[in-house]
């Protein structure tokens, strides 16, 4: 593990970054990075092949490059420019907007994608990883199994709703995968769940959204954020307070209460008429 300043970075998240920027940078010396290359490594990221790579991902890419070189050569001559970091994600989905992509789905495998990704609040690799092995039938639960470098995902229960879909898609099965079309794997679902969305009239809304709209149902359901981590396989509860716990029906309430001047002193004044003379 490497790290310098705010970015850390170990081996599956240098080793995912380098396949990025390797092409650009693989043939370099850190004399040779400016920020005028990175500024044109982020525009050539920003239009590969129409995938709307956002600056998050660029930023993130060429962090773990700058944290690298800085943890082998502290006094390194690279210079970086970085993309200004994205607006927090708020995009999450209510519950009529999530049946509204469900009945904009076309194809069964969209369909099943989109409960599992919610039921499980699972990342898109998660689910689109997912073999039949690592769902329990009798106990009622998934294993969301492990990301390269061997952090565990969570294991989650199987929901009455999902179970049926489960089911219907195991008896119909032709590979290993959950998702599957075709009797393949299924590798992406960008473009099939951009139409669902594009079909229910939902803007702004990508897979990640519904992991999103996951937590955040929870949350407004009064769910602990401890529950809720272990949900989400959140390492450090820190990271599920900071994100959801504003969507909490109870967040910040008892603070409040002691601001309010009324109710500590028993007083019972009335506001007063904004239209009295």
């Amino acid at each position: 593990m490497a790290g310098h300043g705010d970015c850390t970075i170990d081996a599956p998240r240098l080793k995912s970054a380098w396949k990025a920027l390797k092409p650009t940078f693989g043939h370099l010396t850190p004399e040779d990075v400016t920020r005028d290359l990175c500024r044109s490594y982020a525009q050539q990221r920003r239009n590969k092949n129409g995938d709307q790579i956002g600056n998050g991902t660029i930023r993130r890419e060429l962090s773990a490059l700058r944290a690298a070189l800085r943890w082998q050569m502290p006094n390194t001559p690279a210079v970086f420019d970085l993309p200004s970091p994205p607006r927090p994600r708020d995009r999450y989905l209510t519950r009529d907007e999530y049946r509204r992509l469900l009945d904009g789905a076309v194809e069964f495998h969209t369909k099943l994608f989109i409960r599992l990704a919610l039921a499980t609040g699972a990342r898109k690799a998660a689910v689109l990883d997912l073999k039949w092995g690592a769902v329990d039938f009798k106990k009622r639960l998934i294993n969301l199994g492990v990301v390269e470098g061997g952090k565990p995902r969570a294991i989650v229960p199987i929901t009455d709703g999902l179970m049926e879909w489960l089911q219907t898609a195991y008896r119909a099965r032709q590979t290993d995968y959950v998702i599957e079309w075709d009797g393949q794997p299924v590798k992406a679902v960008r473009r099939s769940f951009a139409t669902a969305a594009k079909n229910a009239g939902l803007g702004n809304v990508t897979p990640h959204v519904l992991r999103h709209t996951a937590a955040v149902w929870m949350a407004e359901g009064g769910r602990s954020m401890d529950e809720i981590a272990q949900y989400l396989g959140h390492t450090e509860t820190q990271t599920t307070i900071r994100v959801y716990a504003r969507y909490s029906p109870d967040y910040l309430r008892k603070a409040a209460r002691l601001l309010d001047v009324e109710q500590c002193s028993g007083g019972t004044h009335e506001p007063p008429d904004p239209n009295a003379p």
